[in-house]
């Protein structure tokens, strides 16, 4: 990521009740006779979020106000943690160095980015992890976990690279399990917040969207 990023991540226990979801954008023209053809404006999904359903309290609300104005509004992106989607494999099972396939190796290949694959078959969309947690990346080759002194993994890029004497042989599946955060930003530059009706329980909103890597 660019200067305008600072790795720092949003207020967990804001984010742990925030909405969540990916979005797409897609061109729909429909002929006059009623069929249609459709074309993906975007390579890649974005995800959008609204953190202000996290928001019960007032520490809480000062923190993220706090944190609003750290970021400038819009200016600068800052990681978030996806309830929903957050480590290489299923919420419920522990990480696992094999969870994603990363590439295969040529014999001299010393980085791959990690990534995480969703669904499966010639449909499958491969999503680039660019935010991986410090500290929780675990890798193979061919099947065999690797030690954490044999490969590098870049926190702040989500590059993996190998070590001399660690790379992988030419053919060598390179697989990966990890944790990580989403590059977001501020979908707003004006944070809008009425105490009176915030003490009666209603929700302020707070936009923020996927950085795409």
């Amino acid at each position: 990521m660019p200067s305008d990023f600072h790795e720092v991540r949003f207020p967990l226990d804001v984010s742990l009740r925030g909405s969540a979801g990916p979005s797409r954008l897609t061109e729909v023209v429909t002929l006059a006779s009623g069929r249609e053809h459709r074309n993906s404006r975007w390579a890649d999904s974005r995800r959008r979020y609204d953190a202000g359903f996290g928001i019960r309290t007032l520490d809480a609300l000062h923190a993220v106000v706090s944190f609003f104005e750290e970021r400038r509004g819009r200016l600068y992106g800052f990681r978030y943690r996806d309830r929903v989607d957050f480590r290489s494999g299923p919420p419920g099972r522990a990480i696992g160095p094999g969870d994603q396939p990363l590439g295969l190796g040529d014999g001299t290949r010393t980085a791959f980015p990690l990534a995480k694959t969703y669904g499966s078959g010639a449909a499958a969309y491969r999503r680039l992890i660019a935010k991986p947690v410090d500290g929780s990346v675990r890798v193979a080759v061919s099947g065999v976990v690797l030690a954490p002194d044999r490969f590098a993994c870049d926190a702040t890029t989500g590059l993996v690279t190998f070590l001399p004497g660690a790379v992988p042989a030419a053919g060598a599946p390179v697989t990966a399990g990890f944790e990580f955060d989403v590059p977001v930003r501020f979908d707003t530059d004006d944070l809008t917040v009425n105490l009176e009706a915030f003490t009666a329980g209603e929700i302020p909103r707070v936009p923020l969207i996927e950085i795409v890597p």
